[in-house]
C-alpha cells in the first residue's frame, strides 16, 4: 500500500484554557503508559468529498473546540525524579496529520488488524524523542482513491483508560455534527489523591505487586521478550458462548450462584488454552492480568465522566497444571474471586503501595524502556482486557457511522500474551465476539486447535 503524507497541522484548543502544571494519578503513572491505536474507516458521501478540505477542516474545527474542554490532551508530560510523570498543561496541542493512498477501501479485505497497511494508517510515535515533545493524542486522515476515507486515532494511556478515551472521541464527533458537549469530562484527578503524600506505609505483602511468574527454569523473561509473535482474530459465535457458558457453570447451581460472566468465562478458556499451547509443565506458576475500572468500586465513587486513568490490573494465579486438568470453572473461579478482591480498601491500599515507591520504573511499560525490571506479561502470564463495555463503535462526524473500527496494531504485533475481547460488529446483534490474540508464533497454531476443539 502506498500512502503519501500530504500535510503536519498542531491542533491547538480554540480558546485559551488553564495552564500548568498538574500531579498524575499512580495510575497514570504505570501499567502501559504508550499510546493505544484504533483506526476508523468511513465512505462519506460526494456532498462530504466536495470541495476535497471539507472533511479536514470539519475535523480540525471540532477537534479545537474539543480541547478547549479536555485541555490536559493538549499537553506534554514532564519528568520527575523516580520515574514520575506530571502533566503540563500547556496547550501546544495534538499532532492532526493528512494522507493519501492509491488504495481502494474493498482492496483492504477483511481489515486484519496484523496488516501491514495499518502501519500506514496510524500515525506513528517517536518514541527516540523526549517523553516531553510527545503529543498526547495523534490523528491521521487517510484519504483512498474510492473516496473512502480512514481515521487512525492514537492517544496516551498515560492521560487517559479506555472510558476517558471514548468519552473524548464522542464529544469530538458531536461537537463535529454541530451538537452541543452532553458531558463534561471531571479533569481534577484529586479524587484519586494525585500528587498527595502517602499515608501510611504499604503493606509488605500486598499481592498485586508481587513478581510475575517466569518460566521454571529461566533466570528472567530476557528469552521471551526476544521470540516473534503473531496476531490472530479469533471469532465466537453464540452458540460457541452459550457451549462455553454450559462447560464453565458445569455442576453449579445457577439459582443461587451468579453464572459466570463473558469475560469471566471467555478469559478462563484463553488462559488453559495458551497453558497447553506453550507446553507448559504442571507446576508451572502463570498469572492473568485483569483490568479493573474502579469508577463504582470506589469511596467516593468516581463520575463517569472522569478523565484520566480509573483502572489498574490484578493478578489472577494459579499452576498450568490445575488449570488444564481441573474444569473450566476452577480457572473462571480464579478470575472471579481477583475481581471480587478489588474492594474500597483494596484499592486504596495499591494506591498507597504505589505512592510509597522511590521509583516507580519498574511498574511501567515504556516503549522506550530497555529495563527487563517493566512488567511482562507474556510465557508464561497474559493480560485479557476486555473492550466489550465501551462505545468503540458508531463514531459519527457527520457522514454517518463508521464502515468497520480496527483495533490498530494495539496489543497485535511484538506483546505475546496480549488479548483484547470486543464484541463482532459484523454480526450485527447477536453476541458474537473477536478475541485478538497476540501470542508466539511457535505457539499460535496450537492454540487455535485448542480455542475451538475445547467447545
Amino acid at each position: 500500500m502506498a500512502v503519501t503524507l500530504k500535510g503536519y497541522y498542531m491542533v491547538k484548543p480554540a480558546e485559551p484554557t488553564w495552564k500548568g502544571f498538574q500531579s498524575l494519578s499512580e495510575w497514570d503513572q504505570t501499567g502501559v503508559i504508550t499510546h493505544v491505536p484504533t483506526i476508523y474507516f468511513y465512505r462519506p458521501s460526494h456532498e462530504w468529498t466536495t470541495p476535497t478540505d471539507k472533511v479536514s477542516a470539519t475535523l480540525k474545527e471540532s477537534l479545537s473546540r474539543a480541547l478547549v474542554h479536555f485541555y490536559p490532551l493538549a499537553g506534554r508530560l514532564r519528568c520527575l525524579p523516580g520515574g514520575r510523570l506530571e502533566l503540563n498543561c500547556n496547550a501546544e496541542g495534538v499532532l492532526f496529520t493528512e494522507a493519501e493512498s492509491d488504495s481502494q477501501l474493498d482492496e483492504l479485505a477483511d481489515f486484519f488488524p496484523s496488516s501491514d497497511y495499518y502501519y500506514h494508517l496510524t500515525p506513528a510515535v517517536d518514541y527516540t524523542r523526549p517523553i516531553n515533545e510527545l503529543p498526547f493524542l495523534l490523528i491521521q486522515l487517510t484519504r483512498f482513491s474510492c473516496g473512502g476515507i480512514s481515521l487512525g486515532l492514537t492517544i496516551s494511556h498515560a492521560v487517559v483508560d479506555g472510558p476517558s478515551a471514548l468519552h473524548f472521541f464522542s464529544e469530538w464527533a458531536g461537537l463535529a455534527r454541530g451538537e452541543q458537549l452532553k458531558t463534561t469530562p471531571l479533569l481534577d484527578r484529586k479524587c484519586l489523591r494525585a500528587g498527595d503524600l502517602p499515608l501510611r506505609s504499604p503493606c509488605l505483602s500486598h499481592v498485586e505487586h508481587d513478581s510475575l511468574p517466569i518460566l521454571v527454569g529461566e533466570l528472567d523473561s530476557k528469552e521471551e521478550r526476544e521470540k516473534e509473535t503473531t496476531v490472530a482474530i479469533l471469532r465466537i459465535t453464540t452458540e460457541q458462548l452459550k457451549k462455553l457458558k454450559k462447560i464453565a457453570n458445569e455442576g453449579r447451581d445457577c439459582s443461587t450462584a451468579r453464572p459466570y460472566s463473558r469475560y469471566e468465562m471467555l478469559a478462563a478458556h484463553v488462559w488453559r488454552c495458551a497453558c497447553k499451547a506453550r507446553k507448559h509443565s504442571k507446576e508451572q506458576e502463570t498469572a492473568l492480568a485483569v483490568c479493573v475500572d474502579v469508577r463504582s468500586r470506589i469511596e467516593p465513587h468516581i463520575p463517569s465522566s472522569y478523565f484520566g486513568n480509573a483502572s489498574f490490573d490484578v493478578m489472577a494465579k494459579s499452576c498450568s497444571g490445575e488449570l488444564v486438568s481441573k474444569p473450566l470453572g476452577f480457572a473462571a473461579s480464579r478470575i472471579r474471586e481477583t475481581i471480587e478482591n478489588v474492594t474500597n480498601e483494596n484499592i486504596w491500599s495499591n494506591i498507597e503501595y504505589l505512592k510509597n515507591q522511590r521509583d516507580l520504573t519498574k511498574f511501567q511499560d515504556l516503549q522506550y524502556s530497555t529495563s527487563n525490571e517493566e512488567p511482562f506479561f507474556g510465557n508464561p502470564n497474559l493480560s485479557v482486557v476486555s473492550w466489550l463495555r465501551l462505545p468503540l463503535y458508531g463514531l459519527d462526524f457527520g457522514w454517518k457511522k463508521e464502515l468497520y473500527m480496527a483495533l490498530g496494531t494495539h496489543g497485535c504485533d511484538d506483546f505475546d500474551g496480549d488479548v483484547v475481547l470486543l464484541s463482532d460488529p459484523s454480526s450485527g446483534d447477536d453476541g458474537s465476539l473477536i478475541v485478538a490474540m497476540s501470542l508466539q508464533v511457535q505457539h499460535m497454531d496450537s492454540f487455535k486447535k485448542h480455542f475451538y476443539g475445547d467447545i
